[in-house]
């Protein structure tokens, strides 16, 4: 079942910028001061304010998450701050906002930039002194709550373009936070993967996790995930749906390349005339969405073509997982050793690694490494 506060989620990840990430999480949880996190849509943001708020003095007092990019602008006033009955036309009755809710605890303001300059100025005065006014009077309202607020953009650039209060973010940069996207979180797509991909399979009744082939993350590792852990999640769960064996061998990146589709690269390209010289023409035809099969003609597991291309050891018979995954590390890590001129710092940057995660990896696969043919 999933829970009523999604944002108690447990924040997972072991890559060096993740963990770096959740060091100033706590940090900043510790001291009673506005915090402003900064991050692209998807890398955890709203986790990282609430594990702000249960990690800090502040923890038994109510936390309030407000996306403001969900409000109408004409009403995100009235939610933040509340109104006097007969305020607007509807406002029947004194309605307190968020603020008053949140008093006593922590108030998470989800999209800050989306808030109207002049609803700014109120805010200001919220997170400086404690105080705000409900609309429909100019009474002041004391409150006692710590603000923590999120943006996915530059807020230097929103405070240039005017779209910001340079004294509001002044005020909320206290603690400023950077959530890391995906893309820099080395071996945290494979790590994410897994755990996403055991959590659904047993909320849809499958017996055991799910596995992955080299083929499979090798893939998940060469997107660039612009929607971030978001994405991976929605990719990792249609995955396991359609694959009803424990053997994942392909991941669909894209749901809506399908050749039936209105505006797919395969319907463009069969509208052109024939000989026209547009590139629409030189277009791969795109896959339908892969429904897997667990046993293929003869017995075999069918694999998609890029698994097949892209590793050539997982053709018939089958290597077990260990010997898949060693291969696979052994080709890249020669690869990238033969690219460099046997350079290991070179190889490691050109692998996305330290140098001290290469050292570690080429001790691993010393004798294999050795052994095997040189790239040209």
């Amino acid at each position: 079942m999933p829970s009523a506060a999604p944002w108690l989620a447990e924040a997972l990840g072991q890559s060096d910028a993740f963990l770096e990430f959740m060091e100033a999480v706590a940090l900043a949880a510790a001291v009673d001061r506005p915090a402003l996190i900064v991050g692209e849509r998807g890398t955890g943001k709203e986790l990282a304010a609430a594990r702000i708020h249960y990690h800090s003095p502040r923890w038994q007092g109510p936390y309030v998450p407000v996306n403001l990019a969900a409000l109408p602008r004409t009403l995100i006033e009235s939610e933040l701050f509340g109104h006097e009955a007969g305020a607007f036309t509807g406002a029947v009755k004194r309605r307190p906002g968020r603020f008053e809710v949140a008093d006593g605890g922590t108030i998470f303001l989800d999209e800050l930039q989306t808030v109207p300059v002049s609803i700014q100025a109120k805010l200001l005065r919220a997170v400086e002194y404690g105080v705000i006014e409900r609309v429909g009077t100019s009474l002041p309202v004391g409150v006692n709550v710590r603000v923590v607020a999120a943006v996915n953009v530059d807020p230097r650039d929103l405070v240039r373009r005017g779209r910001l209060l340079p004294d509001l973010l002044d005020r909320l940069a206290f603690s400023v936070l950077f959530a890391p996207p995906l893309r820099n979180r080395q071996g945290d797509v494979a790590y994410l993967a897994e755990r996403f991909a055991a959590r659904f399979a047993a909320e849809i009744g499958r017996p055991e996790p799910p596995v992955f082939t080299a083929a499979a993350l090798a893939l998940l590792a060469a997107h660039p995930w612009p929607g971030n852990i978001r994405e991976l999640k929605t990719v990792i769960e249609r995955a396991v749906l359609q694959t009803p064996c424990p053997r994942i061998d392909h991941i669909t990146l894209d749901p809506f390349a399908h050749p039936h589709a209105p505006f797919s690269p395969v319907r463009e390209a069969s509208q052109e005339p024939h000989g026209s010289g547009h590139l629409s023409e030189l277009r791969p035809s795109a896959p339908p969405p892969h429904f897997s099969l667990c046993r293929g003609p003869g017995g075999s597991s069918p694999r998609p073509p890029e698994a097949s291309s892209l590793l050539s050891f997982t053709s018939t018979p089958s290597p077990t997982w260990t010997e898949a995954t060693a291969a696979f590390e052994t080709d890249l890590l020669a690869s990238a050793l033969a690219r460099a001129g046997g350079n290991q710092r070179k190889a490691a940057g050109l692998l996305g690694l330290t140098y001290h995660q290469l050292r570690g990896l080429y001790r691993k696969y010393a004798a294999a490494l050795d052994a095997a043919p040189k790239h040209p």
